[in-house]
């Protein structure tokens, strides 16, 4: 008796990123999005357009969770204004610098994704994984369809970083906001 190996669908639209820079990072605390009460983890991964590779994956993953959809949730056709995560920086956020040149999605998850470091350890410290970071990340695609709209949209699975960035933002680390103040003595604070 032979038996077949089955591919696990999942396998098809999980995608494990390049190295992406994260924005939006709500990692560790889930926060609600603009007009909904459901609090989730997110964040958004800036992806340069440079890594063809990891883009060329997404694609594939996106249309294979729209074919698992077409029967699932979009009534055995796909919709010809599917929605697809996946964005174009430079037309969508044009006076954010931090996604020039690159394209993004913005992932999402009701629970919270695994952190770890370069040598696999586990991150708990919430400074130490921010907007501006950059990580390589596992994510998932999935189809919905939602009072009417129907698209594809990215789940987050798990995130390693891999370097320290500029904070995205605004923020402003205390080392840099201070490295150019000059005391001569604890006195002169007085």
């Amino acid at each position: 008796m032979t038996t077949t190996k089955t591919e696990n669908p999942v396998q098809k639209t999980k995608v494990i990123t390049g190295k992406v820079r994260l924005s939006y990072a709500h990692i560790f605390e889930p926060q609600a999005a603009e007009g909904s009460d459901k609090a989730k983890f997110s964040a958004s991964l800036i992806i340069p357009k440079s890594d063809a590779a990891t883009i060329k994956k997404m694609q594939a993953a996106i249309k294979e969770a729209a074919l698992i959809g077409k029967d699932s949730k979009f009534g055995g056709k796909i919709p010809a204004n599917l929605k697809t995560p996946l964005r174009d920086g430079d037309e969508d956020r044009p006076e954010d610098d931090a996604y020039v040149n690159s394209v993004f999605v913005n992932a999402s998850s009701s629970t919270r994704p695994g952190v770890i470091d370069l040598n696999r350890n586990v991150i708990t410290d919430k400074e130490e994984v921010y907007s501006g970071c950059y990580a390589i990340v596992s994510v998932n695609f999935y189809p919905y369809n939602t009072n009417g709209n129907k698209g594809v949209a990215c789940g987050l699975n798990n995130i390693m970083k891999v370097a320290d960035g500029e904070p995205l933002g605004g923020r402003i680390s205390a080392e840099d906001d201070f490295k150019n103040v000059e005391l001569d003595t604890a006195e002169d604070l007085f």
